[in-house]
C-alpha cells in the first residue's frame, strides 16, 4: 500500500508518519476482521523537506500542493490512502487571503482532480476545523448545526469539505473529513494559527519562557492532544465507507476549557513561577476569531464510529510532559 501525507513536514504530518511506520500497515476495513495491508511506500510532501527516519519505505518530496504537476508526479494508481493535512492556518489565512485560498481551497481541488483523472478511488482523510462554525451558535453544537464561518480560513475549510463530499458522492475519492479541535500542546515555536496561544501558555511557561496570551481568561476553547489527533487520523483511514454513508464529516471529541482553567492546570505542573510567565497582551483580531468558534459539541456519532478524545485538559498537559518534557516528569515524580 502506498500512502501520501501532504503537509508531511508539519507538526501532525511528522507524528502521523512515525505512527504509520511503527504500525507498518493499515486496514482498508475494520468490518468482519479485515486484514491490514502493509505500507510499502510513505510519501511525505511539503514545501520544505520533512525530517524522516532512515527507512526504505519513506520518500521525501518538496513541492506546492496547489501545483497540479507536483501532485501528478506523486499520486498514481498505487496510492491507496492520502492524508491531506497541508494548510495555511487560521491567523495567516486571515492576513494573507490569496495564499489561504490557493493552498486551502485550490490545493484541495487540485488534489481531488488528480485523483478523479486517475480513476482509482483512493481513501482521502482531510483535516478540517472548528472554524467552519461561527455566528449565533447553540450551547452545544450538533452534527446538523449550520456552518457560518467567521474567518477566511473557516470559509476555505468549509468549501473544501463540500468538495470532498461531492467528489465522494461521485465516486472519485473515498473521502472522510475530520473537524479537528485545536490541537495542543504542540512542541516547537508558535504557529500561524489563531489558537497558537493554547499551546504557548503551557509550552513556553514550562520551558522558562514568556507565554503571550492574546485573549481573555473567560475565552473557551475545544482541545485535543497531538497523540489523540494522530489516533483519530488513523481511525478515519481505517473506517469502512459503509459506516459513514453519505455523511462524510465527523466532529471529533475534544475537551472544552477556558483560558483561566488552563492557567489553573498550568500551576499544577509548573507552580507559580510558570503561571507568572504568562503575559496578557490583548489582540482583538485573535479574540474575534477564537471567540467565534464553538466550545461544546455533541460527539455521540464520532464515539460510535470509534473516535476518542482526551479525558481532561490535565490529561492533555500530561501527554505533553510525557512526550516532550521527560525531565519535568522526573522532577514531579
Amino acid at each position: 500500500m502506498k500512502v501520501l501525507i501532504t503537509g508531511g513536514a508539519g507538526f501532525l504530518g511528522q507524528r502521523l508518519a512515525r505512527d504509520l511506520l511503527a504500525r507498518g500497515a493499515l486496514r482498508k476495513t475494520l468490518q468482519n476482521g479485515g486484514a491490514p495491508e502493509p505500507i510499502t511506500e510513505l510519501v511525505l510532501l511539503d514545501t520544505t523537506p520533512a525530517q524522516a527516519p532512515d527507512d526504505a519505505r519513506v520518500r521525501v518530496e518538496t513541492g506546492d500542493v496547489a501545483d497540479r504537476a507536483v501532485l501528478e508526479r506523486l499520486i498514481d494508481a498505487d496510492t491507496a490512502v492520502i492524508f491531506h493535512l497541508a494548510a495555511i492556518l487560521s491567523a495567516e489565512a486571515e492576513a494573507e487571503f490569496d495564499l489561504g485560498m490557493r493552498i486551502n481551497l485550490d490545493g484541495t481541488r487540485a488534489l481531488l482532480e488528480v485523483c478523479r483523472a486517475l480513476g482509482h478511488h483512493p481513501r482521502l482523510v482531510f483535516t478540517s476545523s472548528v472554524a467552519v462554525y461561527g455566528g449565533d451558535l447553540p450551547e452545544e453544537v450538533q452534527d446538523d448545526t449550520a456552518l457560518d464561518p467567521q474567518s477566511s480560513y473557516g470559509v476555505q475549510k468549509a468549501m473544501a469539505e463540500l468538495l470532498i463530499g461531492d467528489y465522494s458522492r461521485r465516486g472519485f475519492v473515498d473521502g472522510r473529513v475530520l473537524r479537528l479541535p485545536t490541537v495542543a500542546v504542540r512542541p516547537g515555536r508558535p504557529s500561524g494559527a489563531a489558537s497558537s496561544f493554547a499551546s504557548g501558555i503551557v509550552r513556553e511557561a514550562l520551558n522558562g519562557e514568556t507565554a503571550v496570551c492574546p485573549v481573555s481568561g473567560s475565552t473557551s476553547i475545544w482541545l485535543l492532544s497531538p497523540r489523540k489527533a494522530v489516533q483519530c487520523l488513523v481511525t478515519a483511514a481505517e473506517l469502512d465507507s459503509a459506516v459513514l454513508g453519505t455523511r462524510r464529516i465527523v466532529n471529533l471529541p475534544g475537551v472544552s476549557t477556558t483560558v483561566d482553567e488552563m492557567i489553573e492546570e498550568l500551576s499544577k505542573f509548573g507552580g507559580s513561577k510558570a503561571v507568572g510567565r504568562v503575559e496578557w497582551v490583548p489582540d482583538e483580531v485573535i479574540e474575534r476569531i477564537v471567540s467565534s468558534w464553538p466550545s461544546s459539541w455533541n460527539v455521540a456519532r464520532a464515539k460510535k464510529l470509534g473516535f476518542s478524545g482526551d479525558a481532561s485538559f490535565h490529561a492533555i498537559v500530561k501527554v505533553y510532559v510525557e512526550d516532550e518534557l521527560p525531565w519535568a516528569e522526573k522532577k514531579r515524580a
